[in-house]
């Protein structure tokens, strides 16, 4: 992304230079590689294109970092513009949006893995663990193992295994966020699991 911004920028001329036109005249010479066209259809079409993506992001961050990549996409694309189906600026905030939302539902995605992930890195050694702490006739040692965890650790593996609440539940209980649930269950779990010879 950093290089296809640095291209952005270079390609971009002092405003001066330039002389303003309509888009779908700039267009045909963007396809011809005029970089001075492109650098007016670029101060024509940059906020329009931000504003799209911002709608569908609501984050001016990542809004910026597509707009980028779209002027990218029309510097490189120029010449696969059909004027029969839509305006340039048609054309580009379609592009806009179609990045913007693909961007949202990959990062969904992404968060669907970690939590499908968290689950099965979870769900075994919380059995594991159960199993013995159940199992075991040594209650002393199991005292011993849960007295060497953390409070917050302790805790959160009490509500959330113990009791079956949730992770947003346990750290609404708690006062903390569900983020820091996770990862103080996960290492108490560890912990308790090592604590009590359960094997992985």
């Amino acid at each position: 992304m950093a290089a296809a911004s640095a291209t952005i920028t270079a390609l971009r001329l002092p405003p001066t230079t330039v002389t303003v036109s309509a888009p779908e005249e700039l267009i045909g010479r963007v396809a011809l590689g005029d970089e001075h066209a492109f650098s007016a259809l670029y101060d024509q079409l940059a906020g329009p294109i931000f504003g799209t993506a911002l709608q569908v992001l609501r984050s001016r961050a990542q809004a910026e970092e597509v707009t980028q990549e779209v002027l990218l996409e029309i510097w490189r694309k120029a010449a696969q513009y059909d004027p029969a189906r839509a305006k340039v600026t048609t054309w580009a905030l379609t592009i806009a949006h179609r990045r913007a939302v693909d961007r949202v539902r990959h990062e969904q995605s992404a968060r669907d893995r970690e939590d499908r992930a968290d689950l099965l890195d979870l769900r075994r050694p919380y059995d594991d663990v159960a199993e013995a702490v159940l199992s075991t006739e040594d209650n002393n040692q199991v005292r011993q193992a849960l007295s060497a965890l953390t409070e917050l650790q302790r805790e959160s593996i009490l509500l959330a295994y113990f009791q079956g609440l949730t992770y947003p539940e346990v750290a609404e209980k708690l006062g903390v966020a569900t983020s820091t649930v996770k990862t103080r269950m996960r290492d108490g779990m560890i912990r308790l699991r090592d604590a009590l010879g359960v094997l992985r």
